[in-house]
């Protein structure tokens, strides 16, 4: 039996450990590494569906220049020589790299050094800044270095959680797992959950707060000041290792000084918030973990040190089951931030001042190292804008979907001199702007490594050949480097001696002043990098390290932490009668960024399949919007499409809208077009969770179905073409065996038979009901007795289940049953409509877990997944399990 290779999983910051097995057939398995520290063996419903995106359909496999496929020679002489060119002109401000969280760490290294240490500009930055760039800076002003000073562990050792701005559940399910099994060991521990939203991770929670947005500073202002009152500080630690305490006091006083006035700025309840207060202070071991919904503000920044003085005014740092724990986005942004990947760091987190820059220089050997901080990412693409930057190298990401104002983004990179693209897939929204397409290696083709939110450094290891022509990322920029002259200081051959050097340079000159050290790791031989098991740094050579700040000694100057004075101030932009309701964009359960790879696994689209706006009740019927109907988003930025989901888990006067859909799945469905791009002036990370928007229903003449064996490809724009009117709202969904495809449109069809022949094919057999008086089509075209494809069309979005119609594609010949239930659009007689899918592990719909509920007597999710499999995999989905059991329960009842 061929023995699996030990890598980690290339999503979330989690860092979940994964044993690959190939299979004969060319397939592999993917299972959960149960001696990884970070997961022990968990996996989510996007790590367990690794398997299934590994082919190679839609990769990039050969260089192209200006559209056509060149040898690797030419293309890396294209890029080194216009870059050269573009310097020697233009400066080294000119020219920028815009990387990536999914890069490995020895990528990563690689780009930083030959843009900061040879190119000489800083003009690097990375899309880790849209998602935790307001806890680097948070950490830094506190604690002196960007240093999370928690561990997973203490998750399970904390008496009390407080997760702020995280749908744990959904966006880090892993960890979310460990926590509610701490909690099921242990049931006093407690959970407090901080969200304008109630989402899935309300599950566990014994309180939760849904906080106006924005209104976090107020709240843990008024926390530090309860904990002055109540006389719940540590006074020995705060006059022996903290600084400024008396000035961030005064402000919180001034501004959050009774529980009435917070939680009226708030929006919650005065009991509810006196109860949070009271388990923060009298709980010794507290855990604040906390996300995007802290992060992604133009405050970003001064959310993280709201959290970090009431952590620092209980002494709650620097032992086990307690601190303030950043979980991260992306699978190596913590990778990023150790080598520099940010504009405003060097390297080894080190900083532009003039000791670092003369020690990295040295380093280097590198004279001409850039000497002051870059342009962020929401600069560095507006100077692109401006002609100030006349070349970007994009690599692993897609700013014209994930970028705030995605709109204006997309066309100042189409308007860019030179844009260069390393990714491993042909056809973005990025791409077809490109001028310069390098195919780089992806996960499981090559070797590095990453490090997680807990500072674990693991091995991602290669089970693949790269397929066609694909390269490393650290491999296509050493090839560059030397063609621009630098090739003695670029000399690698293996990732291994990369992050040798990054190792060497972690601890060159460090005398325990600078917190990233991993010197213990700079002498790995080529078998022992192979062999790497997951280490935590720091990792000084010669020393054992302590737990970060367990002696009370911070990164600063004089060893002490500072508190920073808070002043809580409002979002840059106020809804107004324009734009009334206050757009937060996140992520869903399955899906990943912009779905270049989940995209590519059926199931994982099984669960939500297209772009939705979430919105309470109340606002839902004040706009006119019914569920399941068409919403056009609006605001100063951008416009979007989506599919109307009315919940009263949505805070009022809010709407959420996921944002991982792009141009080549859906039509008008890119969220971030929408978004502010006012960014945090200390961290520079963008406003995604508070953008003014208007509402309104789009009224559709048609909404349509279609199914088919291949792709609907429909042409992009509104107008007439050789197919008749065109769908304004389309969405492509990649399903087992067939793509189906969700539509509606403003122009009415005359012939709908005729359009489905232009767009399926004529020939075969067709199958055909139509009733023009009411707007209903209903077709299906079987070639050689097998559906090839269907077609529905109704004046309302009530429109035939997708579940039903796929499991047709699996029959080798239609029956009668079949055509007739095709014709009339409902299931056959017999056939049983399975309902939306809950698990996407196993394919289980919302129907049968009802009918189970209800005929088998299921009372727990235990007893439903030992019925039906459903939530025994990953997890992901028990918190929607056990709404729909409490529903179908108090339906029971009634």
């Amino acid at each position: 039996m061929t023995e699996p290779t030990k890598t980690t999983c290339p999503y979330c910051g989690v860092g979940c450990g994964v044993l690959v097995t190939p299979q004969d057939d060319g397939a592999v398995t993917v299972r959960g590494d149960p001696d990884h520290p970070a997961n022990l063996g968990r996996l989510c419903s996007k790590g367990a569906a690794l398997g299934e995106t590994l082919g190679t359909s839609g990769r990039l496999l050969h260089p192209m220049v200006a559209g056509e496929q060149v040898s690797w020679d030419r293309a890396l002489d294209e890029v080194a020589g216009s870059l050269g060119e573009i310097v020697a002109e233009h400066g080294p401000g000119a020219v920028a790299f815009y990387v990536s969280g999914q890069l490995l760490t020895e990528d990563y290294y690689v780009a930083n050094k030959l843009m900061k240490g040879f190119i000489g500009g800083a003009n690097i930055d990375t899309n880790s800044r849209l998602c935790m760039a307001s806890s680097v800076a948070g950490y830094k002003r506190a604690l002196g270095a960007d240093t999370v000073p928690c561990d997973y562990a203490d998750l399970e050792s904390a008496e009390l959680i407080v997760l702020v701005g995280s749908n744990t559940a959904w966006c880090h399910p892993v960890v979310y797992q460990r926590i509610k099994q701490a909690k099921k060991a242990h049931p006093d521990r407690q959970i407090v959950v901080i969200d304008p939203r109630r989402t899935a991770t309300c599950e566990i929670a014994d309180l939760h707060l849904p906080i106006a947005p924005g209104t976090d500073t107020v709240l843990f202002n008024g926390l530090l000041n309860w904990l002055r009152r109540e006389d719940a500080l540590d006074w020995t630690f705060l006059e022996s290792h903290t600084e400024g305490f008396a000035a961030a006091f005064t402000a919180a006083r001034e501004s959050a000084g009774s529980v009435p006035r917070v939680a009226a700025a708030c929006g919650v309840p005065e009991s509810d918030l006196a109860d949070f207060y009271r388990r923060f202070a009298r709980t010794e071991r507290v855990v604040t973990l906390y996300s995007q919904g802290v992060n992604q503000w133009s405050f970003g920044t001064d959310k993280v040190n709201a959290i970090i003085n009431c952590h620092l005014a209980t002494g709650r740092i620097g032992r086990p089951g307690m601190g303030p724990l950043s979980i991260t986005g992306q699978p190596n942004a913590m990778g990023g931030r150790e080598v520099g990947g940010l504009a405003n760091q060097l390297a080894a987190h080190m900083d532009f001042t003039p000791e670092d820059i003369d020690r990295v220089g040295r380093f280097w050997q590198a004279d001409g190292i850039a000497r002051e901080p870059g342009l962020k990412a929401v600069e560095m693409l507006r100077a692109v804008e401006e002609g100030r930057i006349k070349a970007i190298w994009v690599m692993a990401t897609n700013p014209a979907v994930s970028m705030p104002d995605a709109d204006r983004v997309r066309a100042a990179l189409r308007d860019c001199e030179l844009l260069i693209c390393s990714d491993l897939f042909a056809d973005t929204d990025t791409a077809r702007c490109a001028d310069v397409l390098l195919p780089a290696a992806g996960w499981g083709e090559k070797e590095g490594t990453v490090t997680n939110s807990e500072r674990c450094i693991s091995r991602q290891r290669a089970f693949l050949e790269p397929p066609g022509e694909a390269r490393p990322d650290w491999w296509i920029l050493t090839e560059v480097a030397r063609r621009m002259g630098f090739a003695d200081t670029f000399p690698y051959r293996s990732a291994a001696e990369v992050f040798r050097e990054h190792a060497a340079l972690s601890a060159f000159e460090n005398d325990g002043r600078r917190d990233f050290d991993i010197g213990a790791l700079a002498d790995l031989s080529a078998t022992d990098y192979d062999r790497l098991a997951p280490v935590q740094w720091p990792s000084p050579a010669g020393r054992e390290a302590a737990r970060l700040f367990a002696d009370g000694r911070f990164y600063t100057s004089n060893g002490k932490a500072r508190f920073i004075v808070i002043a809580p101030r409002p979002p840059a932009t106020a809804p107004d009668d324009d734009y009334p309701l206050v757009l937060n964009t996140g992520r869903i359960r399955d899906q990943w960024h912009t779905m270049t790879r989940t995209g590519l696994a059926p199931r994982l689209s099984s669960h939500i399949a297209e772009p939705f706006v979430q919105i309470h009740p109340v606002d839902a019927a004040a706009h006119g919007l019914g569920r399941g109907g068409i919403a056009e988003l609006s605001s100063r930025w951008g416009r979007m499409l989506a599919r109307i989901d009315v919940d009263a888990d949505q805070r009022p006067g809010s709407v959420f809208v996921p944002m991982h859909w792009s141009d080549m799945l859906a039509r008008q469905a890119r969220a971030d077009a929408l978004v502010n791009p006012v960014t945090d002036p200390v961290s520079g990370q963008p406003e995604f969770k508070h953008t003014p928007v208007q509402v309104r229903l789009f009224r559709a003449a048609w909404y349509g179905l279609a199914l088919s064996r291949e792709r609907l490809l429909v042409p992009d724009g509104l107008s007439h073409d050789a197919t008749g009117p065109q769908p304004d709202y389309c969405v492509a969904i990649r399903a087992q065996g067939f793509w189906r495809t969700e539509m509606a449109g403003r122009e009415p069809v005359t012939d709908w038979a005729d359009w489905a022949r232009r767009v399926f094919g004529a020939d075969g057999e067709w199958l055909d009901f139509a009733d023009s008086t009411h707007g209903r089509y209903r077709g299906a075209r079987i070639l050689d007795g097998r559906l090839a494809a269907c077609l529905f069309i109704a004046p309302t979005p009530t429109l035939p289940s997708s579940r039903w119609l796929g499991e047709l594609f699996g029959a080798e010949q239609l029956d009668t049953r079949a055509r007739t239930g095709l014709l009339a659009g409902r299931p056959p007689r017999g056939q049983v409509d399975a309902g939306e899918t809950v698990c996407a592990c196993f394919n289980v719909g919302r129907t049968r877990i009802e009918q189970a509920i209800r005929g088998e007597g299921l009372r727990s999710t235990e007893a439903i997944g030992a019925c039906l499999q459903a939530g025994t995999n990953c997890g992901s989905c028990l918190p929607e399990l056990g709404r729909i059991l409490e529903q179908t329960l108090d339906r029971g009842a009634a």
